[in-house]
């Protein structure tokens, strides 16, 4: 480096830092005290600005780390996701009964919700980046006193409610909807905690039909029963909904500022309705199909939707959906593409422009398998997660390489679903019938880093103990096919 680089205005220098290399960065700090102090500075925050790793349990640790313990932690998490390498744990012993678990998920805590319970973990503090920030069972509740199907929880998600973590939306198997607050409680409770009418607050939305979804952005909701009520309302104390019918089976919901995304059973399962001033479309700007529809149209069904993190590759644009679909295959549509069908077949009315092919497709050649649920994030925010229909399977790609994905059972092996899937930048959260699990791509785990089973593992039906010795064996296998 010429010996007058250093006189140069550190306003300059700082600009330069925003289009540096991590490796740039970390040789460039290496060369004199100015540019190391600078860097601590200057060059980790805005490296981290642009190349965000949306995450929610490690939140509260981030908020004490430096930028550079940050980049630290994120680099070797992203070592971790191209090997790939990570720690598989049960996050509570198996349960007595084969159960539909749902998952919701904040800054806090991580909310397993089975049958009539609602189970809380949460999210501790690390001091350091070389120690994995702790996830901690706190209580259970429960939101019935008698155990009955149709009070089954079917649906469930995390709302904003000024810092405190506690407020959900609940859906049940009768058609009730809830906004539930969840009273304090001590950590590692003994028994469980009977949720009173103080604490619960009803919508009467959708009859005695299944609350089979709800999604949030901001201060807006969007709940989906069984047999196609959309229900658009708003986060307030008493929120007058906007209805749309799809007429059909229905599934999965994903909301954004600007789009309401539904899934169903139908010959068009997957459509899009604009949202402009917190008023939502009654018909579709967009239907969403898969590569086969046009020749050939059959029903099919989408069962998981989500979007992308703020740092994917596609920009984290709202305009990027994700789904999965009954034949296992995982889509991608962009709404800026221009790749349509001419014709919709079957459909007698729909958008400008005809149904909107996706732009990726990717599926487990060895489990072509309906895909219960999907997520995004992982390594670079790059990755998509599903949830399959049997084997307790969760398979992974990297959009950048999507052809090299891989898939692994959670910890157990049950012949279970994985019904409910959370993917953020280091961790991986998912559910079975049997429990929650966890897989761990980040640094640092220890035998404390995750809640001590009740019951030893062999009762539990978990193998032996990986190499690291603090996770559990599980099978992973890659998707490439021998030619």
């Amino acid at each position: 480096m010429p010996a007058d680089a250093v006189t140069l205005p550190s306003d300059i220098w700082i600009a330069v830092l925003h289009h540096l290399s991590l490796q740039d960065l970390s040789h460039l700090s290496r060369t004199s005290r100015y540019f190391h102090a600078l860097i601590n500075e200057y060059g980790w925050k805005a490296y981290l600005m642009a190349n965000r790793h949306p995450t929610w349990s490690l939140s509260k640790s981030f908020s004490v780390w430096s930028p550079f313990e940050q980049v630290r932690y994120n680099t070797l998490t992203d070592r971790n996701w191209t090997l790939p390498s990570f720690v598989a744990r049960p996050l509570a012993s198996r349960w007595t009964a084969k159960l539909q678990p749902v998952l919701s998920i904040n800054n806090s805590r991580l909310f397993v919700a089975a049958a009539n319970q609602i189970y809380s973990y949460t999210f501790g503090r690390s001091e350091g980046s070389r120690a994995a920030p702790s996830v901690h069972f706190e209580c259970a509740y429960t939101t019935s006193k008698v155990l009955q199907a149709t009070r089954d929880i079917t649906s469930i998600e995390c709302v904003p409610d000024g810092g405190y973590d506690r407020t959900l939306y609940v859906g049940y198997a009768d058609g009730s909807l809830e906004r539930v607050v969840l009273p304090a409680c001590k950590a590692s409770s003994e028994g469980q905690i009977h949720l009173e009418s103080a604490f619960r607050d009803k919508r009467l939305y959708h009859g005695n039909d299944v609350v089979e979804s709800i999604s949030s952005c901001g201060n807006n909701l969007l709940s989906l029963s069984s047999s196609g009520t959309a229900a658009f309302f708003t986060n307030s104390s008493d929120p007058a909904p906007q209805y749309i019918e799809l007429r059909a089976r229905s599934w999965a919901t994903h909301l954004t500022h600007r789009y309401a995304v539904l899934g169903a059973s139908s010959l068009t399962p997957l459509t899009v309705h604009g949202i402009h001033e917190s008023h939502i479309s009654s018909t579709p700007s967009h239907i969403l199909t898969n590569s086969s529809h046009d020749d050939h149209p059959c029903p099919s069904a989408v069962y998981g939707i989500c979007g992308t993190p703020p740092s994917a590759p596609w920009g984290g644009s709202e305009q990027v959906v994700i789904s999965g679909w009954y034949d296992g295959v995982v889509n991608v549509h962009d709404l800026r593409s221009s790749r349509r069908a001419h014709r919709i077949p079957g459909v007698s009315s729909s958008p400008a422009g005809g149904a909107l092919y996706p732009v990726m497709s990717m599926c487990d050649p060895w489990l072509y398998e309906p895909v219960y649920d999907v997520s995004s994030g992982g390594g670079g925010s790059c990755h998509i997660a599903a949830g399959t229909a049997r084997h307790s399977v969760v398979a992974f790609w990297d959009v950048r390489a999507a052809n090299k994905g891989w898939s692994v059972h959670a910890p157990g092996n049950d012949s279970s679903p994985v019904y409910s899937v959370v993917l953020e930048g280091s961790r991986l959260f998912g559910a079975t019938q049997s429990r929650p699990f966890v897989l761990d791509f980040g640094p640092g785990v220890r035998e404390d880093t995750y809640p001590r089973l009740a019951r030893p593992p062999r009762e539990d039906g978990l193998k032996r103990r990986d190499s690291s010795g603090v996770g559990f064996y599980v099978t992973r296998y890659g998707h490439s096919r021998p030619q």
